[in-house]
């Protein structure tokens, strides 16, 4: 394979990042186009990494870095709502006994080792700007930004989330749709007891918890009916997250009274999304949220766009034929992984929402995370 093939991947998130470092890892020329001027660098309160995100960590070469910037711990704990520990399971090591369970980290930390990790890679990068039309052949893609410029390449990773604008484009159709939860997140202090996360089903909220990202720090978490946005003031977001986390006991008390900025206060809706039949048309091909997204739940969203990003390099840079064949492979090998992880994510979800008994919800997230062990 040439090293001479150009690739352009839209977004930088976990996705474009991770598929960028390992794409110039290989020799190819790569270019990163981002929307937001900062790089989404401040955006967002804590997340979690299992293993199986770790393991891609490593693979690209920033594990060190996360594990010196967050905190790693291998079990989860379920209370009850006034904060007495009633279990306390030791987790699966998804990515390998010698990675740990779960690393809890700031998400501008993660964020912030990833773009390091771009920016060494020797890739080029450019930001506040947009992919806004596309162009196909039978060899390449012809892109015009933004800014007013073009550029032709080889291969287009549409890596640009969510609301993907190119999965749109190339006229894939699916859109993401609420599940009828939305969760409310911020970052405190982390309290000295809190070395695990924890979670409590039931009380106002179906879901609180927080996890510990640093030595200091930790993002705290509630989950409730989906309630129109347009109905929330953004000045009321610490309010609003405070009520319903004050009906919580144990660390809660040392957590709540750093509930008081709004504008460090996410509320986002829990959404599904899983294209199926083929996450590429022609030379360009969707990676991470663009592709799939899944409820918090199991806490695999960032993990699943992170093996994303490895399976589709090793395929990329092991193959002479970028065709319809190798794109093919790409989602052969990841849907029966991503459709299980979304699967579980929405049940787990149901489970609490519609109070669904019908299914053995333990056993399927047992069986998930057991599927994650092994290689994607």
């Amino acid at each position: 394979m040439s090293t001479a093939r150009t690739v352009l991947v839209i977004g930088g998130g976990a996705a474009g990042n991770a598929v960028t470092v390992l794409l110039r890892r290989a020799g190819l020329r790569v270019e990163l186009v981002e929307a937001k001027d900062d790089w989404n660098a401040t955006a967002g309160s804590g997340i979690t990494l299992q293993g199986n995100a770790l393991r891609v960590l490593r693979a690209l070469g920033v594990w060190e870095r996360v594990a010196e910037a967050g905190f790693a711990f291998d079990s989860a704990g379920l209370t009850a709502p006034d904060g007495t520990v009633l279990h306390v399971a030791r987790d699966l090591r998804t990515g390998g006994d010698d990675l740990p369970a779960t690393v809890g980290i700031e998400r501008p930390r993660l964020q912030r080792i990833l773009i390091d990790a771009v920016r060494a890679s020797g890739a080029g990068v450019r930001l506040g700007t947009r992919a806004e039309a596309l162009e196909q052949d039978g060899d390449g893609v012809r892109v015009r930004f933004g800014d007013g410029t073009e550029g032709r390449y080889d291969l287009v990773i549409a890596a640009d989330g969510l609301g993907s604008a190119t999965r749109a484009a190339i006229g894939i159709t699916d859109k993401p749709e609420p599940t009828g939860m939305a969760v409310w997140r911020v970052a405190a202090p982390r309290p000295a007891g809190v070395v695990r996360t924890d979670l409590a089903y039931g009380g106002p909220a179906y879901i609180a918890g927080y996890c510990p990202t640093g030595d200091a720090t930790l993002y705290a978490y509630v989950a409730e009916d989906s309630r129109d946005r347009a109905s929330i003031p953004p000045e009321t977001y610490a309010d609003e997250m405070r009520r319903l986390a004050s009906a919580y006991g144990g660390h809660w008390a040392e957590i709540v009274p750093h509930i008081t900025d709004p504008a460090k206060v996410n509320y986002t809706w829990f959404d599904r999304l899983l294209v199926e039949g083929s996450w590429h048309r022609g030379r360009v091909v969707l990676a991470g949220d663009a592709a799939h997204c899944c409820p918090p739940t199991l806490a695999q969203g960032a993990a699943m766009s992170l093996e994303d990003a490895l399976v589709l390099a090793e395929l990329l840079t092991g193959a002479d034929d970028w065709d319809d064949a190798l794109f093919r492979a790409y989602y052969e090998r990841r849907v029966p992984r991503v459709r299980a992880v979304v699967e579980a994510s929405v049940l787990l979800g149901r489970w609490q929402l519609d109070g669904v008994r019908d299914a053995d919800v333990p056993g399927l997230m047992g069986r998930t995370m057991r599927l994650l062990r092994e290689e994607p």
